[in-house]
Formats: structure tokens, sequence, C-alpha cells
């Protein structure tokens, strides 16, 4: 709606700005230009043009540009247009750009011409109107040729960087999240770039294994007695803290550590197995897992993340230390949940009530409990179920289904976390790689006093289409938060869920 009165506009503009003679002609022309917000304010720093997606993944990227100038394309508006009656994270996120935006813009004046921000750059409304540019590039003309489809919105989007381009001095440079709309903008000789503030190195998602630290027997034995080791600052640069490390004086001498806030190295305290009552027990199978369980049981971390790939028992773990610790009374209660984010087509709406909808989804976490807590009954024939008065079998309830029934035990989708504070709960989330970083910072957000928040996920698993691997909710929490002294972080990298699964991870 605004990009169509915009333009019925332009031939009002050109009509009174069109005089004879030529220095009249010229500053119609530059006015025209101001007008649509083609001319910088000043030609020292780059051109940034956002496009919508980047606006949709993090609306705060409107003051993530310093003193550069940031163009917000009127085609962009309404594009958000399309998302902002949304019940869903990209419908707040498209509400929160229109009102930043409003806020910038308190005098009409200021939005083709532009608004300085509190880094000393300026955001300043781009109208995409190549017929009443004097004249045109060959570039853009060449652009036309390739491009023929001039109501597309990308294509729009890719025009309005030729014409600043056009008439700029300095770098015009479109961000974008489209991996096609990049390739598109190259080809065409269009500077392009990721939108990067909230991207990870790749290092960090890509090394699984333990850091090693090499000691002497000598201080390898005083720790296997003591249960601490204090090392010079040279030798631990790089750790961080509640970050877990293997000493190792050689090759079969070797004990995993964690590294303390007071930057002492510590040892894990894991029990034996974690036991369920009338359940399974469960132990730990890999020096991975060992380091999982120490962080699940340490009160003094209350945000523990996990990295690792399909078969690793990373949730399997998470949901038997909720259940070991929740019996032993640390908690109230436990918590599962996860994004709800398919692979591949949907088949449609789901019949029944809530919980029947959400069941498909959260069937991996339901398996997991049922494992956990199925009663240890010998093999052979089952007895036949008693019959009640009525002539029809009794309905024999799950354990878990009982501990639902009393609230001890909540099995919920994610997406009606919002607004609520969660107190002394042991909160497990599922899959959180399919979580944008404004989601992941909304369920940070969310724990009270005396709760632990378990994330866990594989980067490497990605259905949302707005997050990659290095972007996602998980691996953001874990980049921002890492150091801190209630925060631990550990990948898992041996597979114990079946040969054949370990080796479809690897290779295929």
């Amino acid at each position: 709606m605004i990009h169509r009165s915009l333009e019925s506009t332009s031939p009002l503009v050109l009509e009174h700005s069109n005089p004879n003679s030529g220095p009249n002609r010229k500053r119609g022309a530059n006015k025209r230009l101001a007008d649509f917000g083609l001319t910088a304010p000043s030609q020292g720093v780059k051109n940034y043009v956002l496009d919508t997606n980047v606006l949709l993944h993090d609306p705060a990227s409107l003051d993530r540009f310093k003193e550069n100038h940031l163009c917000v394309l009127v085609d962009v508006l309404s594009e958000l247009d399309r998302f902002k009656s949304e019940q869903t994270e990209r419908g707040a996120n498209a509400r929160r750009v229109h009102r930043r935006l409003t806020e910038m813009f308190t005098k009409d004046e200021t939005i083709t011409t532009g608004v300085i921000n509190d880094a000393g750059g300026t955001v300043r409304m781009v109208i995409y109107d190549p017929d009443s540019c004097p004249k045109n590039s060959e570039q853009l003309k060449r652009f036309y040729r390739i491009f023929p489809d001039r109501e597309r919105v990308d294509h729009r989007i890719l025009a309005a960087c030729l014409l600043l381009m056009q008439y700029n001095t300095a770098p015009v440079v479109l961000v974008t999240k489209d991996i096609n709309m990049q390739l598109k903008a190259r080809s065409v000789g269009i500077q392009c770039q990721d939108y990067l503030n909230d991207k990870v190195d790749a290092r960090e998602v890509s090394n699984y294994d333990v850091r090693r630290i090499e000691v002497d027997l000598n201080e390898l034995q005083r720790f296997a007695s003591c249960g601490e080791l204090t090392l010079h600052p040279s030798r631990i640069e790089g750790v961080s803290t509640n970050e877990y490390v293997l000493l190792g004086a050689s090759d079969k001498q070797t004990i995993p550590a964690r590294l303390h806030a007071d930057q002492r190295l510590v040892r894990l305290d894991i029990p034996d197995a974690l036991k369920i009552p009338d359940g399974q027990s469960v132990k730990p199978l890999n020096l991975g897992q060992r380091c999982l369980i120490d962080a699940l049981l340490n009160p003094e971390i209350s945000l523990v993340t996990c990295y690792g790939h399909a078969g690793t028992g990373k949730t399997l773990l998470a949901v038997a230390a909720g259940l070991h610790e929740m019996f032993n009374r640390k908690y109230n209660g436990i918590t599962v949940s996860r994004p709800v984010v398919a692979m591949g087509e949907q088949l449609g709406f789901l019949p029944g009530s809530l919980d029947e909808k959400m069941r498909p989804w959260l069937q991996p976490i339901h398996d997991a409990l049922d494992l956990l807590m199925r009663p240890t009954v010998p093999l052979g024939p089952r007895r036949k179920q008693q019959k009640a008065n009525s002539g029809t079998p009794a309905v024999i309830k799950k354990p878990y289904e009982l501990l639902m029934e009393q609230g001890i035990l909540e099995i919920e989708a994610l997406c009606y976390i919002r607004g609520r504070s969660i107190p002394n709960r042991f909160f497990i989330l599922d899959e959180a790689q399919q979580l944008t970083p404004q989601e992941a910072k909304t369920i940070v957000t969310r724990m009270s006093r005396d709760s632990k928040l378990v994330l866990v996920g594989d980067p490497a698993q990605i259905d949302n289409p707005y997050v990659d691997s290095r972007s996602n909710g998980l691996v953001y929490t874990r980049n921002r938060l890492k150091g801190q002294p209630f925060v631990a972080h550990v990948a898992l990298n041996r597979g114990e869920r079946s040969e054949l699964a370990e080796a479809g991870a690897h290779l295929m």
C-alpha cells in the first residue's frame, strides 16, 4: 500500500519539476533524487541496503551498522506488511521493524533524507522508480534485459541497488540472507554479503573434539588424588570457564577435567549411573557423555548447551538427568519441549485436541520417557490384563503419564512460552538448532531462580529456512554466553545408537 501510493505520486513530481531552463532542470532532478532517497547524506561511508529477510531475522539490525548509511526500500515495507499479522516470531519481528522505523522517522521530511542514529550513521527510506531518474546507467539497462520482471520484489531491490550505485560515489552493499539473491546480485556487479552480526565462527560448529592439555605424570597423579589442579595461565590460554578438557601425560594416561570459574581444573563429579525409580539406569558410554552428565548434575551450572549428531544420546541423557534430579527433589518438576518445525512437506492439519495435535511433534520425547521409565520385567509371555467390572480391559497408564497428570512432568510445544516465568524447573529444549537467535533469547529470559535450562541439538540438521549452522539459536546462545560462570557446553562426537546410525551420520 505504501509502495503503490508513492509510485503514483512520481508522475506529479515529474510534472512539477520539469521546467525548460537547464539549471532549473538540474535542480529539479537533484530534488527528485533526494525525494526518492537515492543520494546519501555524505559520500564518505558505505550505503548498506537491507533485504526483507535480514529485518525478519533481526529487527535490531537497524541499529547495527555503526557510522554507515542504512537504506530500507519501500518494497521491503510492502513485504513486511505480509507478515505483520502472523502470530509467530516472524510476525512479531515484522511489527517490531514497523514500530522502530516509526520511532525513527518522526518528521516526514527525514524519511528519504535520513535520520542520524546513535553511532553517527543514518537510516533512510529509498523509493525504486527508475522512470523518474533523469538518466539510467547502461548497467541498469543491462539488468532489465537480464531480469525483465520488474514487479518481482527481489528484482526491484537489485535494481534499486544499481540506482544507488549510479548516484553515489561511496560503495553500495546489499545485505541479504538469501543465497540465490546473493548470486543474482554478484552476477550483475552488486557487492553483496550475509548478515554476520549473530553468526559464530565456523570453527565453533565444526570441531567437536575435547581440548587436550599436556601435563607431566606428577601433575596428573596429583590431580587424580586431590581432584583439582592449578596450572599457569599460559597453559590454559583460550580455555573458557566450565569448558571440559582432557589432561594427558601420555596416550593412555588421561583424565577429563572441567575449568572452574576460579581457573582451577576440577575432577568430574558424576554417579556410576543415572537411576530412575522403578525404571532404567543410564550409564555414560564415552567421554563426551561423562562430561555432559557432569554439567547436567552440577547445581552451579544453570545453562547447558550440547551439540551432537544423530545417535549421540544428547536427548536421552538430558531427559535421564532431569528425571534423576527431579526424583532426588532437586527441582519441583521437569519440562521438555521442542520447536514445531517440520522436515519436508507437511501432511496438513492434524485432528483432535491440542495435546493430540502436538503428539507427532513431541513423539521423540515420549519415546525417551517411555524407555527410561519402563519397568524392568522378566522376558516371556505377558499375562492377560485384568478386566474391570464392566467387562472392558482396564486401561494401564504409563508411569510418565501419571507424572504428567500431577503436573510434575510437562511435555509442551514451544510456541506458548512467551510471557511465562519458569521457577525451579529442569527445562530441556530438544532440537534447539531450529530456533532463531530471538527465539533463543526469549527462552533464556524465561528462566527464573533455581531453574536449569538444557539446549540440545545438531547444528548440521536444520529445517528452519531462516537460520543456518552458524546463525541458529543454539550456537548463538553458546557463543554469546560462553565464559559465564553458570554456563557449560559439551560437544558429543561419538554415536551410541547403533553401528548403522553412526555410519550414516558420518558417511551419508
